[in-house]
C-alpha cells in the first residue's frame, strides 16, 4: 500500500513538473513572440511617419525586459522635419513596461542632444536625467509626464558657455474629457549671459486647460489659430525671494492669429519684477518701465490687462501689439 501511494505522489509531482515547464515554454513563446510584434510595429510607426519632408530613425531597435518586462530600445534616435525646420538626435532610447501592466510604459533618453529649431543657431542639449512616463489609451494618451534633471542648453561648440540651465522641470498632461490640461513647473533656471546679463535663478510653474485639445492634438493643425485656453495659474519668480509674477484668465487666438485675452496679474515686490522683465525684453524696456508707477500703486490688487485684436491695454492705457500666431 505505501509503495502505491508513494508511487501516486511520484506521479503528480512529475505531472506537475511538466505542467510547469509547459507553461514556462508557452509563456516565453508568448514573450518573444510579443517582443518581434513590438519591433515590427515601431519599424511600421517609423516607416508610416517618413516621407514629405519628415524622418524618423531607431538605430538598431530591439525589444528587451525578460521575462517580466518588455520594451523597446534603441541604440540612438534622429527626428528631422524640413519644412518646420526642426531635427533631433540624441542617444539611446530605453522604454519599459511590466508584462501585467502594458499599457503604462517608462521611458528614458541618454544625451547628448542635438538640436535644430527654426529662428536659432545649432543647440546642444545635456541632462542627468530625462524620463518620461505615459497611460496609453485611444485616441490619445490618458496622461503623460515628462521629467529632467541638470539640463544644459548650449550653442553647439560652445559648451562652456551655457544658454540656459534648468535644475529641475517637469511638464505633465491629462485628458479631461475633451479638453486637455496641461502643467509645467521648473526650478533654477538659470539664463546665460548672452541672452540675458545678470538675471537670477527663476523659478515657476503654470497649469493650463486647453479647451477641445484632444481633438486639436489629434488633428495635429499647423497653428493655433481658431482655439481658445484658460490659464489656471501662471507664476515666475525669483528664486529665494519675493519677487513675482502671477496671471490668469481666458486667451483666444482668431482665425487671423490675433490674440484675445483677459488676463488678471499680480506683482510681488513690483519694482524687482519689472526690471527684470526690463532684462529680459530690452526692446521693451521704456514701456515696461512706463507702467512701473500704476503697478508699484496698486499694492496687492491685481492688474486688469485686456487684449483685444493683438492690441494689449492696462485699463484704457495701451501697452502695445502681440504679434500674430
Amino acid at each position: 500500500m505505501a509503495s502505491r501511494a508513494g508511487s501516486r505522489f511520484f506521479r503528480r509531482i512529475l505531472w506537475l513538473g511538466v505542467l510547469v515547464i509547459l507553461l514556462v515554454g508557452a509563456y516565453s513563446a508568448a514573450w518573444f513572440y510579443l517582443a518581434r510584434e513590438l519591433e515590427n510595429r515601431a519599424a511600421a510607426a517609423m516607416a508610416s511617419v517618413n516621407g514629405g519632408g519628415v524622418r524618423a530613425f531607431c538605430e538598431e531597435p530591439q525589444a528587451r525586459g525578460f521575462p517580466f518586462r518588455i520594451g523597446l530600445f534603441c541604440k540612438s534616435v534622429f527626428y528631422e522635419d524640413v519644412r518646420e525646420g526642426v531635427s533631433v538626435r540624441a542617444g539611446e532610447l530605453r522604454s519599459t513596461a511590466n508584462v501585467y501592466q502594458p499599457f503604462r510604459i517608462l521611458g528614458e533618453l541618454s544625451g547628448p542632444a542635438s538640436l535644430m529649431l527654426p529662428h536659432t543657431v545649432p543647440l546642444q542639449a545635456q541632462w542627468e536625467s530625462l524620463r518620461a512616463s505615459t497611460r496609453l489609451a485611444r485616441p490619445l494618451p490618458e496622461r503623460m509626464s515628462v521629467e529632467g534633471k541638470a539640463i544644459v542648453i548650449s550653442a553647439q561648440g560652445q559648451e562652456e558657455a551655457p544658454l540656459a540651465t534648468v535644475e529641475d522641470l517637469q511638464i505633465h498632461a491629462r485628458r479631461l474629457e475633451a479638453d486637455l490640461e496641461t502643467a509645467l513647473s521648473f526650478a533654477g533656471l538659470g539664463i546665460g549671459d548672452e541672452v540675458a546679463p545678470d538675471l537670477p535663478p527663476l523659478e515657476g510653474r503654470a497649469r493650463v486647460l486647453v479647451l477641445d485639445g484632444v481633438a486639436l492634438i489629434a488633428s495635429r493643425p499647423e497653428s493655433l489659430r481658431g482655439q481658445s485656453a484658460r490659464i489656471e495659474e501662471m507664476v515666475v519668480g525669483v528664486v529665494g525671494e519675493q519677487a513675482a509674477l502671477t496671471l490668469s484668465g481666458p486667451v483666444a487666438v482668431d482665425d487671423n492669429g490675433l490674440v484675445d485675452a483677459e488676463l488678471s496679474v499680480k506683482v510681488d515686490d513690483p519694482a524687482a519684477v519689472l526690471q527684470l522683465m526690463a532684462q529680459i525684453f530690452p526692446d521693451n524696456r521704456e514701456q515696461i518701465m512706463g507702467v512701473s508707477g500704476i503697478v508699484g500703486g496698486l499694492g496687492n490688487a491685481p492688474l486688469q490687462i485686456r487684449i483685444v485684436k493683438g492690441q494689449a491695454f492696462l485699463g484704457f492705457i495701451p501697452l502695445g501689439a502681440v504679434p500674430a500666431l
